[in-house]
């Protein structure tokens, strides 16, 4: 494909043909467009000269280089990547119908409902969030919720070309304030929820919002527009409702067009009735918690949008939407109740602190950090969450970063008000509750779920699972005590 088909404005320069794109000179090769794309801790720009050593065939720049090939200067590279990229692959999107979920906490299950209600209606739907991705229905790992615009739009391709037909992909507000979501053909956008978080990047509550705002003026302003799916129990939800009359709103305890009726929430998951525009439908999940149904309802709603029957809602969801690290128990035979979670926000432990209350008829006990180089305005909030809803808080480490892991630990205790263990080494803190755990207990570990690894200083991660180390603690235990 030549530059000039790949890029608009391109066409009064030398037209290379382009064979590949990248943003990392590593990734250059013979024949590679490089977007020199201005970062936070590096210029694209001062690499560029190792992508023409390597091959590239042009840059696009936002000012010039004259390094012996073609420049396409443009007033942002990163908004250039997108449009770019899906031009390049054939923009995948037109034709794979693409759902998106938006908020802080619950993307990633609504994410996994969606795939499995589309799987189940026969439509083969790949997959693209925090936990994996299933391309073709082969999994692969991950290493960014929302992978960069020209890897974005490559992996639409690659869904295409393996028979897919559809795409459940978390969004995340990193990727909508760096524009690697541009050019993509949204069938549906869902908005979950927003809670205080990486307010280390965005700043402001405020500029939060308005990155997520970002996917549903993208999916309205489409030549056909895709469907606005919006939880109208987060004041957030409302107000982007407010914004977007368009949008189809959803929720638990308000009024909706989609509502939730009956609930009915214990160990084994939950019961009730769907309240939709057409009628009504009982639908049984295995997800626990007043949280999970919210996220049922989101994605119910979603592909409803998408043409799915309400028999075959029905007859998926008491198989749907397990994720790994998301509320999930570990079992060894105890008589207490072990659960790993990814909560990591003060509404996300809060949610998931009281839906476990509801499973045991012994002590809560919470086991949980905070990460560091991030939002440090939330530690002493969710100090203050676990102390007012658990009956023994551990404090430990998550993934501290740069940062001093006890420095981290005292900003959480300092908003915790009552008393609290504290206990830096993070696999000693869960094996100690798990040790010390009684019949009919339940022991949260949050923070972390599914990841397998403890980001360190310097850059280093170490191996690290709440899963296994749990398991390790149940198995090397007393049982039954």
């Amino acid at each position: 494909m030549r530059l000039s088909e790949v890029v608009a404005g391109a066409a009064s320069q030398a037209d290379p043909d382009i064979t590949g794109l990248a943003y990392d000179s590593a990734a250059a090769g013979p024949g590679t467009l490089f977007f020199c794309v201005p970062g936070f801790t590096s210029d694209g720009h001062d690499h560029a000269p190792a992508a023409v050593r390597r091959g590239a065939a042009a840059l696009v720049v936002q000012k010039p280089l004259h390094l012996g090939v073609p420049e396409v200067q443009v007033p942002s590279v990163r908004a250039a990547m997108a449009p770019a990229a899906a031009c390049f692959h054939g923009d995948p999107t037109a034709t794979l119908r693409v759902v998106g979920v938006t908020g802080t906490n619950g993307k990633t299950t609504t994410a996994f409902l969606v795939r499995a209600l589309l799987e189940a209606a026969g439509r083969r739907c790949g997959l693209l969030g925090t936990v994996t991705s299933v391309i073709g229905g082969r999994e692969r790992a991950v290493q960014r919720t929302t992978p960069e615009a020209i890897d974005l739009q490559a992996t639409f391709r690659e869904m295409l070309d393996a028979g897919d037909e559809a795409c459940a992909m978390e969004v995340s507000s990193h990727a909508l304030g760096l524009r690697r979501a541009d050019a993509v053909h949204w069938a549906a956008v869902v908005f979950t929820n927003l809670t205080q978080d990486h307010l280390d990047f965005h700043g402001t509550m405020e500029d939060y919002f308005q990155a997520k705002r970002l996917l549903f003026a993208a999916a309205g302003e489409q030549e056909q527009p895709g469907a606005m799916l919006v939880n109208v129990d987060d004041p957030y939800g409302r107000r982007l409702a407010d914004e977007f009359p368009a949008a189809v709103t959803f929720a638990v305890a308000g009024d909706a067009a989609w509502r939730a009726r009956g609930v009915s929430t214990g160990p084994a998951g939950s019961r009730f009735v769907v309240v939709g525009p057409e009628g009504e439908l009982e639908v049984a999940s295995p997800l626990p918690g007043a949280f999970n149904v919210s996220n049922v309802l989101g994605a119910v709603a979603a592909v409803h949008a998408l043409g799915v029957p309400p028999a075959v809602v029905a007859e998926a969801l008491p198989h749907a939407g397990r994720v790994p690290g998301r509320f999930e128990p570990v079992e060894e035979g105890q008589d207490f109740a072990v659960l790993v979670d990814y909560a990591h926000t003060p509404d996300s432990l809060e949610n998931v602190l009281r839906a476990a209350r509801e499973l045991g008829a012994g002590r809560l006990v919470c086991v949980f950090g905070c990460g560091g180089d991030r939002d440090r305005a939330k530690r002493p909030l969710m100090g203050e969450i676990a102390s007012r809803l658990a009956d023994r808080i551990v404090v430990t480490s998550d993934n501290p970063r740069s940062e001093d892991p006890e420095a981290i630990i005292a900003e959480i205790v300092g908003g915790s008000g009552g008393e609290v263990e504290v206990l830096v080494d993070r696999r000693e803190a869960i094996s100690r509750s798990v040790e010390d755990a009684r019949a009919g207990d339940v022991v949260v570990i949050a923070g972390k779920g599914h990841e397998h690894g403890q980001e360190l200083a310097d850059g280093r991660k170490v191996p690290f699972d709440d899963v296994k180390v749990a398991r390790e603690a149940l198995r090397g235990a007393a049982l039954p005590r």
